[in-house]
């Protein structure tokens, strides 16, 4: 296949910009000048590296940030292409006249979500080729009757298995449930633990999907403070030595939502001993425990020997994408039964080709190249994040770098209107979520702004934009 353009990138060895980036950047202001235009092919990446001198690598981490940003596309055999729907798109000076002050006038263009992974780097190919191969099987009729609401036999020790070595737990495969999302996993734990008049601490801010599943099972709300260094445990001892019925305590403790902290050892310690000593179970939600850009992950609360009490929730959405719901819940054998109990009355099974054909995936070693893939991006993405707020809102705001996950946490230095800043953006086009959607009561002072969904661009339209109001 011909490519029609000769690649003559000047690299700067010596800059502190990465090679990667200057490889994108440059291919960037190629489509932008029109030396390369929808539907051309690039070279392929081993070339590519001979023609620049650099190693391969370096190369693909420069493609994987352009394909995740949209300005190429990939086919199967084939080769990187020039998207056909490039990122940067003039608008219609006459067509936006005759829309405004209308309610399409209203829907954003861009939004900061509290954290979702860019889902135009899920790996549809693999997936779509893994669910052939299951309607290819010769006994494929025998995944089209019901099977255990538990969830797939092999896809739960899959799960065990990753939970075991990857996140030092110790589960057998009768204390793990899959469910359709971490959503569901919440509800179902909620409705096998909690009875009408128990209280439930929360994290505040928080969760509110979370808080609702409580209050939905007939729980009442405690809220707690969240600190430097998470949840405030004196507190939560104060709530324990009143003669409150406290059945559970719901924590975020690897990057607590929305401040993105993590609950210090000492803090994870004395909470499993509060929970031996007062008998409430913790409930962990470690929503996006693979996106960590640190050494290593923290490991879980519920992996320590000495937990007794505990409901674990986590979820594969996020590194396959948020569309597919596949979330698990481990916990004793006991709640696991009263939660299968659940299920067959809400769902009888979860989505058994769904499991087989993420199954697939996980065997072949595709989920694991894919979360290495972007892992690296998102590093990237944060990074990019952090330059331009401390460009745009320097002494504006208070923010720390995020170890991981898809979030920043963002505190105004200045009181301010919150929900006049988020209606004014929205104006402009531009969507946060307001800050009352993490707070109970009082109304809590902080954006939590997700950028793994935007290209590098759109962050920095958002972050200009809000630095005008803050």
């Amino acid at each position: 296949m011909l490519r029609p353009w000769q690649f003559e990138i000047q690299l700067d060895k010596k800059s502190d910009k990465a090679l990667y980036l200057q490889i994108a950047d440059a291919i960037i202001i190629a489509i932008k000048s029109g030396k390369l235009t929808s539907g051309n092919a690039l070279p392929g990446s081993r070339q590519l590296a001979g023609l620049l001198d650099v190693n391969r690598n370096t190369v693909i981490e420069a493609l994987d940030v352009l394909i995740a940003e949209g300005w190429l596309i990939t086919m199967d055999r084939k080769g990187t292409f020039i998207a056909d729907i490039l990122p940067e798109i003039i608008p219609n000076k006459k067509a936006t006249a005759q829309i405004n002050n209308t309610v399409e006038d209203l829907k954003p263009h861009l939004i900061f979500d509290d954290g979702l992974p860019d889902s135009r780097l899920a790996p549809m190919n693999d997936l779509a080729r893994a669910y052939r191969e299951i309607f290819n099987r010769k006994s494929r009729w025998q995944i089209m009757g019901y099977s255990n609401e538990l969830g797939n036999i092999e896809f739960r020790k899959a799960i065990v298995q990753m939970l075991n070595f990857k996140r030092g737990m110790n589960v057998s495969l009768d204390e793990i449930c899959i469910t359709r999302g971490s959503q569901m996993a919440m509800y179902l734990a909620a409705h096998c633990l909690l009875s009408k008049g128990d209280f439930v601490m929360i994290e505040n801010p928080g969760y509110k999907p979370a808080w609702e599943a409580f209050e939905n099972a007939g729980a009442n709300l405690l809220p707690v403070n969240v600190t430097i260094d998470g949840l405030d445990l004196d507190a939560v001892e104060n709530h324990l030595k009143k003669n409150q019925i406290i059945k559970a305590i719901y924590v975020t403790p690897h990057h607590q939502f929305p401040t993105t902290v993590t609950m210090s050892l000492k803090k994870r310690l004395k909470l499993i001993e509060l929970s031996n000593q007062y008998g409430f179970t913790i409930i962990e939600d470690d929503y996006d425990h693979e996106f960590h850009f640190g050494q290593r992950p923290i490991l879980p609360i519920s992996s320590y020997a000495n937990a007794k009490n505990y409901i674990y929730i986590g979820t594969l959405s996020k590194i396959v994408a948020p569309a597919l719901r596949i979330g698990y819940v481990a916990s004793s054998f006991e709640n696991i039964q009263k939660i299968a109990s659940h299920r067959r009355i809400i769902d009888v099974q979860g989505d058994n080709i769904m499991e087989e054909a993420v199954l697939n995936l996980i065997n072949d070693g595709k989920i694991k190249r894919h979360l290495k893939k972007t892992n690296l991006i998102y590093k990237a993405k944060r990074d990019h994040f952090e330059t331009l707020c401390n460009l745009h809102l320097k002494n504006k705001i208070t923010f720390k770098k995020p170890e991981g996950g898809l979030a920043f946490w963002m505190v105004p230095n200045k009181n301010i209107d919150a929900n006049q800043v988020c209606e004014e953006l929205l104006g402009k086009g531009i969507k946060i979520m307001n800050p009352d959607q993490f707070s109970f009561g009082s109304p809590v002072s902080g954006f939590r702004l997700g950028y793994a969904s935007l290209t590098e661009q759109q962050m920095e339209e958002g972050i200009l934009a809000l630095a005008k109001y803050l």
